[in-house]
């Protein structure tokens, strides 16, 4: 006996059984960034550890206020130590963003809800910038306690703010460190790595370049050429504002440490086969 099967009609009208999924909407880049965002935050790790940062700025800028002289308690010396904490601090928690599929092995779930890598990408980008923002955000509003506190120990502080101190020392230094974030992690895609990585380019290295510029008067010239933290000095000293020499030490530098290992870092995550 032979059963003949009738062929069946797809919900898009097709005879052959297949959906046809080609007039359904994208997800917009909005909720893919807000999804994204509340990654971040949704697991202990991360919010206890945005939470831990603040706390460590407001911790700095109480011990400031009564250690420090009263003719350096103004709003822009406490805005600058909050940008300090934040520069070591901040990127980590873009690190954690970005190795997010690789660490909680929720990779296949993600790049199957959103096939098209790239959108999670600039969606990471986006998700990552808007967590940095708000917490420069609440830095700078703790700046305004440690100010309040300072002036409660008896000094007279100055409440405007240098702009070259906020803009550079404060705003772009910390945008360079979660764009240095997001490169390390997506160059590494392991969490725990990623960020030894980032205290070894952050702190170790450093101090190596220091050491060999003690050493040798040529390497020390080198280096502002070479080494990226060697490059940024100017946005945190002086009037804030590097020269034209020392802004195409920033680029050169920035592009050796900055640009190439972001390139290589999404191509790698875009090409990566999760499992």
């Amino acid at each position: 006996m032979t059963t003949t099967l009738a062929p069946t009609t797809s919900p898009a009208g097709g005879a052959d059984g297949a959906i046809d999924i080609a007039s359904t909407a994208a997800v917009p880049m909005s909720r893919l960034a807000r999804v994204e965002l509340r990654k971040a935050l949704d697991t202990r790790a991360g919010r206890w550890f945005t939470i831990a940062i603040l706390v460590l700025v407001l911790a700095v800028q109480v011990v400031y206020a009564f250690a420090a002289p009263d003719d350096a308690k103004d709003y822009g010396d406490f805005l600058g130590i909050a940008g300090a904490v934040l520069g070591y601090f901040m990127p980590i928690l873009v690190i954690m963003l970005v190795t997010s599929e690789a660490s909680q092995r929720n990779g296949l779930v993600t790049f199957t809800l959103e096939p098209r890598r790239s959108r999670v990408v600039v969606a990471k980008f986006l998700a990552g910038f808007a967590l940095a923002g708000a917490v420069m955000v609440l830095a700078a509003a703790l700046a305004v306690v440690g100010t309040l506190v300072g002036g409660a120990t008896g000094a007279s502080p100055e409440w405007t703010v240098d702009g070259n101190l906020f803009f550079n020392g404060f705003v772009l230094s910390n945008v360079i460190g979660v764009l240095i974030g997001f490169a390390i992690a997506t160059l590494v895609m392991n969490t725990a790595a990623a960020i030894v990585a980032y205290f070894v380019y952050s702190l170790i290295l450093p101090i190596a370049v220091g050491i060999l510029g003690m050493l040798s008067e040529g390497f020390r010239d080198v280096a502002p050429w070479i080494e990226f933290n060697t490059a940024q000095l100017p946005l945190f000293e002086g009037d804030y504002t590097p020269t034209g020499e020392q802004w195409a030490q920033i680029a050169v530098s920035g592009t050796i440490w900055l640009v190439v290992p972001l390139v290589l870092g999404i191509v790698r995550l875009l090409r990566t086969e999760f499992k």
